[in-house]
């Protein structure tokens, strides 16, 4: 058995001259002797016996294959050298499938190594430690490995050069702390004496031959990879990847229109949405002709080049791609090394946001598949010139969090868009008002009354003082602050806001536009818990009615209509009419937002009480 190390042409011919002097072949020190045709001969012919050749990380298609038109390049093909024989076996090693579909003459003989199973794992690390003292700590171990055999390998070689100060434990401890933290631990290279001397066993090393070698041959295979590299791992979207060029204008506003009104018993809010106006969101300066662009253009040759190199994975029947988290820890630490982070940050920062609409209820399934990387945005800190545009992504990812009843998550992207926007346009931006008014309401969410309130109070006086009484924003702002009060059993202040917002909605809206419906469904809430119910009841059945028109059976706001009428119902003793409506939204509920939705929960225990 001969191994061979084809990362270069003259390491093949390395070789193949050791081969040559193992075997003594004859012409081998003759000064214009071909070594490669002399050792192609030799393992030709049967009668020299069983053989087995190695070629270990073949991964340079330009060595098998030199791009230049000549008959030089025929005279070293080295794919033209290797031996077709009964008596002989080569074995292929490398990253390059295209290169191994090459050089094989049968694609059934390509065996992928992948990841391993989390039992073959645990053997692999045990088998480098000798034992393992905690089962949970090494299965927690080789997860966040992604269950790679030379990152397990390389986490063993490095806890045993450092024992007994080290353990598994202490490594997965290190690992968790930064992404600085993990970069480093994974470039430690501890050597294999197995290995040919050239060969790193660090994985970010070995990956990022890997990155040099695709961007020397294919620059938009590389640009391609470097921007998957900042998305969440899995379900990455193809056509956020190679969207149309945009720029700053093109990049659309974001506003808050319209949060749903109430249910009952479960102590929410009454709530309207933050503001009804513009957000400019867009960045002071859009892509330029030097940003890396990914055009539909050889877009599928780089994705084959990608995927052949094993670096991402791809699907037969949906439009989206996955890498391991690993894979995409060690390219941002090569761009890092090349001064190119920001660069890629941006972009992704750009593609996300021009992609990922605002929260109402029409968008919510291009938001749900896009949602997992919005969370990603939250651990990035953007440059100065890109504060605008990732606050306008962190506020429309918030803003679906909150109708989702994520308040945590939305607390959070709020938050950091409000704080971004306060400092780079002013308290009193339209935009920051915007931020204000929906932190507000997911504070109001989260039982935070008297801190939504202040928020409230604010946001109005500034709208009234800039916009105007009659605004819509300003009564945006009006109907959240008798949200509060409502929330806090303070019936009488509610109820003056939300006929004075209903009135002016009515003349400068029309009485069927989504605003004043919300409007006269909060103002139902308030008189039903003043014990008013044939004014509720008016009201919620007209709500109802319009919505069911307006907006479908189904739509979220007709839910709430269907079940704030329910509430009604209940109080004045008419179970069964009650009941059929509780049953109706339930089941709609759990369809449409899920079992666990705060709703869908709120309208389980209103059936419940029923």
């Amino acid at each position: 058995m001969r191994r061979v190390t084809p990362a270069t042409q003259a390491r093949v011919e390395e070789g193949f001259r050791t081969i040559a002097d193992s075997v003594k072949l004859a012409g081998r020190n003759q000064p214009k002797a071909n070594i490669p045709q002399l050792v192609y001969a030799w393992l030709s012919n049967e009668r020299n016996g069983r053989w087995v050749m190695i070629l270990d990380s073949a991964d340079d298609c330009d060595v098998f294959y030199p791009p230049t038109s000549s008959d030089a390049r025929n005279e070293h093909l080295f794919a033209n050298f290797l031996p077709q024989s009964r008596n002989g076996s080569i074995i292929i090693t490398t990253r390059n499938k295209d290169l191994a579909r090459r050089l094989i003459s049968r694609t059934q003989n390509i065996i992928e190594v992948g990841p391993m199973t989390q039992r073959d794992a645990l053997t692999l690390l045990e088998k480098r430690l000798g034992s393992l003292s905690d089962l949970d700590v090494a299965t927690k171990l080789v997860q966040a490995l992604d269950f790679v055999p030379l990152a397990i390998s390389q986490a063993a070689a490095y806890i045993q050069a450092r024992a007994p100060r080290s353990s598994p434990e202490k490594y997965l401890a290190e690992f968790h702390k930064s992404e600085g933290k993990k970069s480093r631990l994974l470039e430690h290279d501890a050597g294999d004496i197995r290995r040919d001397g050239g060969a790193s066993n660090a994985i970010f090393r070995t990956w990022q031959i890997s990155f040099d070698y695709i961007r020397s041959k294919r620059r938009s295979a590389a640009d391609l990879l470097s921007l998957m590299s900042f998305f969440d791992r899995q379900g990455i979207p193809g056509w956020v990847l190679k969207p149309p060029r945009v720029t700053k204008e093109e990049i659309p506003g974001r506003c808050l229109d319209e949060a749903g009104d109430t249910d009952f018993d479960d102590g929410s809010s009454a709530t309207d949405g933050a503001t009804d106006g513009d957000i400019d969101g867009a960045t002071d300066d859009g892509l330029t002709d030097d940003s890396p662009d990914i055009t539909d253009d050889g877009f599928e040759d780089d994705v084959a080049m990608l995927r052949d190199y094993c670096l991402i994975a791809t699907y037969e029947m949906v439009d989206e791609f996955e890498m391991h988290s690993l894979v995409q820890l060690s390219m941002r630490r090569w761009l890092e090394v090349f001064g190119l982070q920001e660069t890629f940050h941006r972009q992704y920062i750009e593609r996300m946001a021009a992609a990922f609409p605002t929260g109402e209820y029409e968008n919510w399934t291009i938001c749900q598949s896009l949602f997992a990387h919005v969370q990603v945005v939250l651990g990035y800190r953007p440059s100065e010139n890109m504060d605008e545009i990732w606050a306008t992504l962190l506020y429309n990812g918030g803003w679906f969090a909150w109708l989702q009843g994520r308040y945590e998550v939305a607390q959070q992207m709020v938050g950091k868009a409000r704080r971004a926007r306060e400092k780079r346009l002013g308290k009193e931006d339209a935009a920051t008002l915007d931020s204000m008014s929906l932190f507000a309401l997911v504070l109001l969410n989260r039982g935070r009354w008297e801190e939504a309130e202040k928020l409230d109070v604010q946001v109005m006086e500034t709208s009234k003082t800039k916009l105007g009484a009659d605004h819509p924003s300003t009564l945006t702002s009006m109907a959240n602050l008798a949200s509060t009060f409502w929330n806090q059993g303070r019936w009488e202040e509610a109820e003056k806001l939300e006929v004075q917002v209903m009135e002016t909605r009515k003349t400068k809206l029309g009485a069927d536009h989504p605003s004043t419906l919300t409007s006269m469904a909060n103002l139902a809430s308030t008189y039903r818990n003043q014990g008013r119910w044939e004014e509720a009841e008016k009201l919620d059945v007209q709500v109802m009615e319009t919505r069911k028109t307006k907006l479908g059976a189904d739509h979220p706001s007709t839910l709430t209509s269907m079940a704030n009428l329910a509430s009604t119902f209940w109080n004045q003793g008419r179970w069964e009419e009650a009941e059929k409506l509780e049953v109706q939204v339930i089941e709609t509920r759990k369809t449409k937002l899920g079992a666990y939705h705060p709703d869908t929960l709120t309208s389980m225990a209103n059936l419940a009480f029923t």
